[in-house]
């Protein structure tokens, strides 16, 4: 017979704790930011930096990193992505 989904090991039902045992980031949740960690932050959107490459160098959720951006007034965007279109439109 089967066991039950909880009693399985590696099951998250009915675990307490993190999730993972070696997360992205450590939790910092509520930890004040310094002025070094805002530079830091102004310096990688400057760059152009994904906010999830972001998060694992400021050691930060990515929804902290955005809450700041916004409160800072420094703008996350244009977000490292692929063009719509990569061929010249001569190519075509």
């Amino acid at each position: 017979m089967a066991k039950a989904a909880w009693k399985r090991p590696g099951s998250p039902i009915g675990r307490k704790g993190p999730r993972k045992a070696n997360p992205a980031y450590k939790r910092r949740a509520r930890e004040p930011w310094t002025a070094a960690d805002v530079s830091k932050l102004k310096q990688l959107a400057k760059g152009n930096t994904p906010t999830g490459v972001m998060s694992i160098k400021l050691q930060r959720p990515v929804a902290a990193i955005r809450s700041k951006a916004q409160r800072e007034g420094i703008s996350l965007r244009p977000v490292n992505r692929a063009p719509y279109s990569r061929r010249s439109k001569a190519a075509r």
